[in-house]
């Protein structure tokens, strides 16, 4: 399969649904959803970093984002609005180059308090699920999961 010649825009009118693709970024999606939620069962996520940069991003993620509760569900129509996506935008951006893959499409838990599922799961990019479950993790609010797992460990 070509995509034409290097450098050529591609028209999304004229594409090919690329059903191999499609399935390859579901696939990654899950593997991250699924890899990230047992690591959330074998340690608290109060001890856990997810990048070298969590601090920055945790600094960077309350300047920008100082109205986000961490602890309610996610308006996704919000997060996804005109000037939801230039914000999210603008926040990402000073990761390019920085964090690998910042941009890659994954899932995020629309609600600490809940596992991943269809009504509770949202579609985010991976910057948005790094500030995200950074946040969630610095408060405790993903420890639920560890102690579940681990009852004798439970505080």
């Amino acid at each position: 399969m070509s995509l034409g010649p290097a450098g050529a825009s591609l028209d999304p009118e004229q594409a090919e649904n690329f059903e191999d693709m499609e399935k390859q970024f579901a696939v990654k999606c899950v593997q991250h959803m699924s890899t990230y939620w047992a690591i959330l069962e074998k340690a608290r996520g109060s001890k856990l970093r997810l990048t070298k940069m969590d601090d920055d991003i945790y600094e960077h993620f309350k300047k920008e984002f100082p109205e986000f509760d961490p602890t309610e569900t996610i308006d996704e129509d919000k997060m996804k609005s005109k000037e939801g996506k230039e914000r999210w935008r603008n926040f990402m951006m000073a990761y390019d180059k920085k964090v690998e893959d910042y941009n890659f499409g994954t899932m995020l838990r629309a609600n600490p308090k809940f596992e991943y599922g269809e009504k509770e799961t949202i579609f985010a990019v991976r910057m948005q699920f790094y500030a995200i479950e950074i946040a969630r993790n610095r408060l405790g609010l993903n420890d639920w999961i560890y102690e579940r797992e681990h009852p004798s460990k439970a505080k």
